[in-house]
């Protein structure tokens, strides 16, 4: 590989931290990348995990230390993505993802509307939602999201926002930091089933880690200085973006 791949990869990963860690979809550029570079799908997603879970120790140490939320007020509702994150990697190994693409970038479309016409849930939080242990359909909603990341990460985000939001209650910065604690949580088990069926290269997985890294540190500070609202208007941008890819526009436009 030449070494202006590495700069690339490094420099990819910054903006992909950066996407993740404050609204979702940065796997979507991380994942093309690797693609690009040759590396087969299946194996660029599992390779693509080590960096997830390097970006969010950073991101979880970031909003913890701004006091942002509290590990209890995560594990709950991480523990149903844990399982669903194992049966979702287990899928990715071999299942065609084609179908699943399209739904999703449907459900983004949806997604964004609810997002741009409920502003005062995204900002303020539904404090009569929040409780110390998550309900049944919490259990199914968030077992479903990990399901989805376990199986392809990219956009999974998105998912766990509305129901950090519009399911559990919280306001959109302390959604953001519980978000990234669930995905930081269920990673090692999903990278785990990729690592057993030989389908990640370490080498480019630690560099673009490196890159991502950098990336959650940024965005950690910016949700925290900068507001749920902002935070809003980035998620509102990238779920535009993020749809339109899942959906295959781009590639119908020839532009990816």
């Amino acid at each position: 590989m030449e070494w202006y791949y590495y700069i690339l990869i490094v420099i990819v990963g910054v903006f992909c931290g950066f996407l993740n860690t404050l609204a979702g979809s940065g796997s979507i550029i991380s994942l093309a990348m690797l693609m690009f570079m040759g590396l087969p799908a299946n194996v660029a997603n599992g390779t693509n995990r080590i960096a997830i879970l390097m970006q969010n120790i950073v991101g979880v140490s970031s909003f913890k230390k701004q006091k942002v939320f509290s590990f209890k007020e995560g594990i709950w509702l991480a523990l149903p993505a844990i399982v669903g994150s194992v049966i979702g990697a287990g899928l990715a190994v071999e299942i065609n993802e084609d179908m699943m693409q399209k739904t999703i970038g449907g459900l983004l479309i949806f997604l964004f509307f609810i997002v741009l016409y409920k502003p005062d849930a995204w900002v303020k939080g539904q404090a009569g939602l929040i409780r110390s242990k998550p309900s049944i359909i919490q259990i199914v909603i968030f077992f479903s999201i990990g399901l989805y990341g376990g199986f392809i990460q990219a956009g999974v985000g998105f998912f766990l926002l509305s129901g950090l939001v519009l399911g559990a209650g919280f306001d959109l910065v302390k959604a953001n930091a519980i978000k990234v604690f669930i995905v930081l949580l269920y990673t090692p088990f999903a990278l785990g089933i990729f690592v057993m069926n030989g389908q990640v290269d370490y080498k480019i997985g630690l560099i673009l880690a490196a890159g991502n890294m950098i990336g959650a540190y940024i965005a950690a500070n910016f949700a925290v200085s900068l507001g749920a609202k902002f935070v809003r208007y980035i998620l509102l941008a990238v779920i535009i973006f993020a749809s339109l890819k899942f959906l295959g526009v781009y590639e119908m436009l020839g532009l990816i």
